[in-house]
């Protein structure tokens, strides 16, 4: 805060120092980025400043007080001063912590235009694929589904309290104890996602729960094969239930 007030009200953290404070890169420089909104800025000990005229309002939030770019804005600052790996490390963490909004990016990337960054975290974003439907749109296909193959409506959203933690499950059968998952991308495609997934689901089967997992696209675009299987699977979790309770 210090470093930011010391370069006047329009003076943000940024960089390195922003990531840190935003939790998607974590930073032990002693040094403390601050981005002034003019052509330069004087140095100070301590700090690194940056200067920028692209520096605009939707690229500045308040973090614990402090005056910072936004996480889009932010990735774009890092792609200037960071390897390529460094970038998709943060973008992974963006996704962890669900802050990552392609379109924000975008919208900075159009405004930074020229930026030495630009084409670092465009080569990183290639091939990234954002939900192509809402949470509330996806409830409704699925729930279409389960109609079409004659299935009751699952639970949507529902905590389920095992021995040592508590996990909320897209879709729930109760009964049958079957437990559908829909996995997008953007939540779901980082190495860490990837770890939690498969721990949830070993500790969701040691409770007697049988999790599976679909893909948004595939419940948007492949509705029948999706069906098919949820039919099966359905079948086979309630035949073992059935078995359990004999």
């Amino acid at each position: 805060m210090a470093a930011v007030l010391a370069y006047g009200p329009r003076a943000v953290l940024s960089h390195r120092s922003a990531g840190d404070l935003l939790g998607i890169r974590r930073s032990d420089r002693a040094g403390i980025d601050v981005t002034v909104p003019r052509r330069s800025g004087r140095p100070r000990q301590g700090v690194e400043v940056h200067a920028s005229l692209t520096l605009a309002s939707e690229d500045v939030g308040v973090v614990d007080g402090i005056p910072c770019t936004t996480v889009a804005r932010t990735l774009l600052d890092l792609a200037d001063v960071l390897g390529r790996r460094g970038v998709e490390r943060a973008v992974d963490q963006a996704e962890v912590l669900r802050v990552f909004d392609l379109r924000a990016v975008h919208e900075v990337l159009e405004r930074g235009n020229g930026r030495r960054g630009a084409g670092v975290l465009r080569a990183v974003l290639e091939g990234w694929r954002a939900p192509t439907i809402t949470d509330r749109e996806l409830e409704e296909r699925f729930f279409a589904i389960c109609r079409a193959v004659d299935l009751p409506e699952p639970l949507v959203n529902q905590w389920i309290v095992l021995p040592d933690v508590q996990v909320k499950a897209d879709f729930l059968w109760p009964a049958e104890r079957l437990v559908i998952e829909t996995d997008g991308w953007g939540s779901h495609g980082t190495r860490r996602a990837f770890v939690s997934d498969r721990s949830r689901d070993r500790r969701l089967r040691l409770a007697g729960y049988e999790p599976h997992r679909f893909t948004w696209d595939e419940v948007a675009d492949r509705p029948d094969e999706v069906g098919a299987e949820l039919r099966r699977l359905y079948a086979l979790s309630a035949g073992r239930t059935r078995r359990q309770a004999a």
